[in-house]
């Protein structure tokens, strides 16, 4: 996250077109928001366009405006939310969600700086900074025929990425904290920060919501007053999601997740439990090394403390032998670092 900061503060006066990509939840709006604020066009208009949420000729009159008796019930001139951003930024939320004959009048406005109303002729001129994000790998979909090559040249000047909260779980703490400070000062409460114990729980949760489903947590912690409240929702949705096992799990823990007929599996569950495997085996070796001493492991494969705690839980080896039975000397270790 430091390093996306550091490239939106270098293209933040410039009018290269940005993408940001990242799972729901992972602030992809936050970002844009930031970026135009500490952008020369901070003092005009932030105008966001969510492309799922209106379609077919409703979106076009809403992104470019209308003349009167564009379509049925249009009886007035409407102003579009391009014409709006003028001198400002336009952030398009989802743009893989644009149809086909969007995505080609959005490219000729790119192109030209000039776009036009629906039902009009005349052309009009447009000084805006446009940022795109979506919750695809839009590069992927350009391969699938789904989103113009030409469109995703023009709007990917720079493309940032953001990690999932289960790729930045050093973060945990710090949000975790600016959310109890936010939502006390909201709800004119003053419960504690979230405890370490609590923490320690909170790394092993998958977060598949992100950060927003941290910042709701939290706002239920602040609400209710106890950690209970973090814990319990946290059993819950684990308990939800964890799929029912028709076959043995496999004797070593380890490979459990992986111990399915391929012939059920889906080519991207089949890359990501090889992942896992070969994850799993890379720690268990490292483990081994550092005779079960898990901060020297951590540093050893170049990932923090708790995301180990993390990758462990989540592969099922936390109490695999090996590393149960890490001698006193890995302990005495541990205990020093």
């Amino acid at each position: 996250m430091a390093a996306v900061r550091r490239n939106l503060l270098k293209v933040a006066d410039t009018d290269i077109p940005i993408l940001i990509e990242g799972e729901s939840g992972t602030g992809k709006e936050v970002i844009c928001k930031y970026l135009h604020q500490q952008s020369i066009w901070g003092c005009g208009p932030f105008v966001k366009v969510s492309c799922p949420a209106i379609r077919g000729t409703l979106l076009e009159c809403e992104l470019f405006g209308q003349e009167s008796g564009a379509f049925t019930d249009a009886f007035a001139v409407g102003t579009g939310r391009v014409e709006k951003a003028s001198r400002g930024t336009l952030f398009l939320d989802e743009v893989s969600e644009l149809d086909s004959a969007l995505q080609s009048r959005l490219l000729q406005a790119l192109q030209d700086g000039r776009f036009r109303t629906v039902s009009s002729t005349a052309g009009k001129k447009v000084n805006v900074r446009v940022i795109c994000a979506t919750n695809r790998r839009l590069q992927q979909e350009v391969g699938l025929e789904h989103f113009r090559q030409d469109l995703y040249y023009r709007i990917t000047g720079l493309v940032l990425r953001l990690p999932p909260l289960r790729e930045r779980l050093e973060d945990l703490e710090q949000l975790a904290e600016y959310f109890v400070a936010q939502y006390n000062e909201r709800f004119q409460c003053s419960v504690p920060p979230v405890s370490e114990s609590t923490l320690m729980q909170m790394t092993a949760h998958p977060w598949t919501g992100n950060i927003r489903e941290l910042e709701n947590l939290i706002k239920r912690y602040v609400v209710v007053g106890t950690e209970q409240a973090i814990l319990s929702e946290i059993a819950h949705r684990e308990d939800v999601s964890r799929p029912a096992l028709s076959t043995p799990v496999a004797s070593s823990p380890y490979l459990s997740f992986c111990h399915q007929s391929p012939s059920h599996l889906s080519l991207g569950q089949v890359t990501r439990n090889a992942t896992l495997l070969m994850e799993s085996r890379m720690i268990l070796d490292a483990l081994r090394t550092h005779h079960g001493n898990r901060k020297l492991t951590a540093h050893a494969l170049k990932i923090s403390y708790r995301s180990l705690l993390y990758k462990l839980k989540k592969a099922g080896i936390q109490n695999h032998r090996q590393v149960e039975s890490a001698g006193a000397e890995g302990r005495k270790l541990e205990n020093q670092s």
